[in-house]
């Protein structure tokens, strides 16, 4: 199992990059999301899903771990495979997707080519009070994850956040739609005491 290349980047086409390590290319497939941060010829460092069939071998790349580890849990979703998966990634960050599923905005998720009103029904009703998953590099290796800092640190924020109110009781169901809501008044650039301040004021109880 290949779960992270770091090498440089010798081509990009539609859907997939070519990144060669110590002389050995290794063909990655990735939204465009993640592409549009890779440039030929420079060195990268991405998180990779090896997925094996009897007839092929494939790897699918992403920029950070957070990325890999919410394509491997959605396609846990009935009618969710890795092209579905790629296409969310691509219409919503993780921290967005989080979000969309903890508030069940399907309209959010519905924004992803190859997504309907009932799929996305579907992975709200699937995730829905479910703690986020971690990613496996989540101590963070990745130069270009370093480069795009926003990203990762929403989502990493938003699962601090949530776990913070678990730990004082509060179901993960609850906790997930609290920090969801507040992530939405204070903004996506909150630091992790504010949005827990918003999230407990968000499930104080209306006098």
């Amino acid at each position: 199992m290949i779960g992270r290349l770091r090498g440089t980047i010798a081509a990009i086409g539609e859907g997939q990059a070519l990144i060669d390590v110590n002389g050995v290319g290794y063909l990655v497939f990735a939204g465009s999301r993640s592409l549009a941060k890779l440039s030929v010829g420079e060195v990268a460092e991405l998180h990779v899903e090896t997925q094996m069939s009897e007839s092929s071998i494939r790897l699918f790349a992403f920029v950070s771990g957070e990325d890999r580890a919410w394509f491997s849990r959605l396609q846990d979703a009935p009618g969710v495979g890795a092209k579905v998966a790629l296409s969310i990634l691509d219409a919503l960050t993780t921290a967005q997707l989080m979000d969309a599923i903890a508030l069940a905005d399907t309209a959010a998720i519905s924004r992803a080519n190859g997504v309907g009103k009932k799929l996305a029904e579907r992975i709200v009703t699937e995730f829905k009070g479910k703690p986020p998953p971690m990613g496996l590099f989540a101590s963070g290796l990745s130069a270009l994850a370093a480069a795009t800092p926003e990203t990762v640190a929403a989502s990493g924020t938003r699962s601090a956040a949530i776990s913070a109110l678990v730990n004082l009781g509060y179901t993960p169901g609850d906790a997930s739609r609290a920090v969801a809501t507040a992530a939405r008044d204070v903004g996506d650039d909150a630091k992790e005491s504010a949005l827990i301040r918003a999230a407990l004021k968000a499930l104080a109880p209306a006098n």
